[in-house]
């Protein structure tokens, strides 16, 4: 089964690149409008560091009649709210609110760290409801790190989520793209976008070693109150952690270094 049940673990090697928590909202002009000093001000002992930047949408289509044409936007501010040590990030624009964190250790620890901002953001901008919430986390296996450079991908990620790189008569080291991209519903008015396979993360730039992603976006939407948002949240993190658990072996499982966690 894709989502069986499966018992939560703390690693001492996570694979863990980054978390991302995503809630969207109808275009609330005021936040663009002027800078959000209020907003920072509650958020300024946990995220000291502040930038905005400009981010040109990508065009909107346009129909007339039987015809179609693209019409360029104009461009957004995104505001940064960064913690002392870079490791946690707030995004805000006038059409979503985001938390990402580089240091993830439980989801406990990222709902506390979620919570506090997104209270201080309703009271502030009174948002009518929420269009979409999304939470991402994206894995990226480094055998180097776990001490498994001997190991094919085979042995340590499930067949389901390896292609052709699990067959017999293929070698690894000549395939030079393998990938897996999907897009499902998921039960309850859930998605899942699940992209899988060797790669390098941040385009190789500082780290040239292939590592095996596992990049996992669950997603609901509709017009979600506020009061909606823990429960849908807690949802999608059960859908990962059984996503996570259900896409490796027990051989990688053992050389993350597993801790059984309580629920």
């Amino acid at each position: 089964m894709l989502f069986a049940q499966y018992e939560r673990y703390q690693y001492a090697r996570p694979p863990l690149v980054e978390v991302i928590c995503q809630l969207r909202f109808p275009t609330i002009l005021a936040i663009g409008a002027q800078e959000p000093a209020a907003f920072q001000e509650a958020v300024r002992r946990d995220f000291p560091q502040y930038a905005a930047r400009q981010e040109q949408l990508p065009p909107k289509v346009v129909r007339k009649g039987n015809t179609a044409s693209l019409e360029a936007q104009k461009p957004i501010t995104n505001y940064n709210f960064v913690s002392q040590d870079g490791r946690w990030k707030l995004n805000l624009t006038q059409n979503f609110i985001a938390l990402s964190t580089v240091g993830y250790q439980r989801w406990e620890d990222f709902a506390t760290r979620l919570d506090q901002p997104l209270a201080q953001f309703i009271q502030i901008y009174q948002p009518a409801y929420f269009e979409r919430i999304g939470l991402r986390y994206v894995n990226a296996v480094s055998r180097q790190r776990l001490g498994l450079e001997g190991q094919l991908w085979d042995d340590l990620i499930q067949s389901q989520y390896i292609g052709i790189l699990g067959e017999p008569d293929v070698e690894e080291s000549e395939i030079a793209k393998c990938s897996l991209e999907v897009d499902t519903p998921l039960v309850g008015g859930y998605r899942m976008k699940l992209r899988t396979g060797p790669g390098l993360v941040g385009g190789g730039k500082t780290d040239k070693e292939v590592k095996f992603v596992l990049d996992a976006d669950f997603s609901t939407a509709g017009k979600m109150t506020a009061e909606a948002v823990p429960e849908k949240l807690e949802r999608m993190h059960r859908f990962a952690v059984c996503f996570f658990q259900g896409a490796i072996t027990k051989e990688l499982h053992e050389a993350m270094g597993p801790t059984p966690m309580a629920d």
